[in-house]
């Protein structure tokens, strides 16, 4: 006779959670790209929450360059960094970097790309010279919709906040809502997803980020 096989379920993957569905949360789904985003219930997922970067001058800058090539660094915090110039130069100049919590970073030079640990980026000259006191703002904000944990991303979702409760297969330009385990939760390490080819340092700092956010992963239950 005819072999089924059943697909894992919610059950193969918790087996503790909070009364009245405590630990259940919903989420947004980030859309498909291209195709649908296909997560299995387990899936550990991150939240978008460094998925923009905006860049601003100050409108009573004197200098008229740019702030170009902006990237983001796997450090990078949501809110707002300021870089201040405390040194200026014929055709170039040094500005001060602050993060939003106001811990000074290292300076960076105008006229060559600044490879930072938070932020990537390039200051232009333009034609008239910054001076002492001209302004940039790099804003860093985050849609806060979930995809799957990854641990190489810059966006938020290096960080894991949960898994899925079921299927998912979000098609594109589509956000769905879905449930998600986020918290005070045990689940049996067998039926966790994780995302290929991480290395053991990464899902053992993943784990830990999920027990600090009281998710316990448990080997044979």
């Amino acid at each position: 006779m005819p072999v089924l096989n059943e697909g894992m379920n919610l059950g193969d993957v918790l087996k503790y959670e909070g009364l009245n569905l405590y630990s259940r949360e919903t989420v947004t789904v980030l859309a498909g790209d291209g195709a649908d985003r296909v997560m299995g219930v387990g899936t550990v997922i991150g939240r978008r929450t460094k998925s923009d970067a905006v860049a601003a001058a100050d409108p009573g800058n004197t200098g008229d360059g740019t702030l170009d090539n902006l990237a983001l660094g796997s450090q990078a915090v949501p809110g707002v960094y300021r870089l201040t110039c405390i040194e200026a130069a014929a055709n170039g100049g040094i500005f001060q970097a602050v993060t939003p919590q106001g811990h000074r970073l290292p300076d960076i030079t105008v006229g060559q790309p600044h490879d930072g640990d938070h932020l990537k980026l390039t200051l232009s000259d333009g034609a008239v010279d910054f001076v002492v006191g001209d302004i940039f703002t790099v804003t860093i904000s985050g849609d806060g919709k979930v995809t799957a944990f990854d641990p190489s991303a810059v966006d938020g979702t290096n960080e894991p906040i949960g898994v899925m409760a079921r299927d998912v297969a979000e098609p594109p330009g589509n956000d769905i809502p879905e449930t998600a385990i986020l918290r005070h939760a045990i689940l049996a390490d067998h039926a966790v997803v994780w995302p290929e080819g991480i290395t053991v340092q990464q899902k053992d700092d993943a784990i830990a980020a999920l027990q600090a956010r009281g998710i316990l992963i448990r080997t044979g239950v």
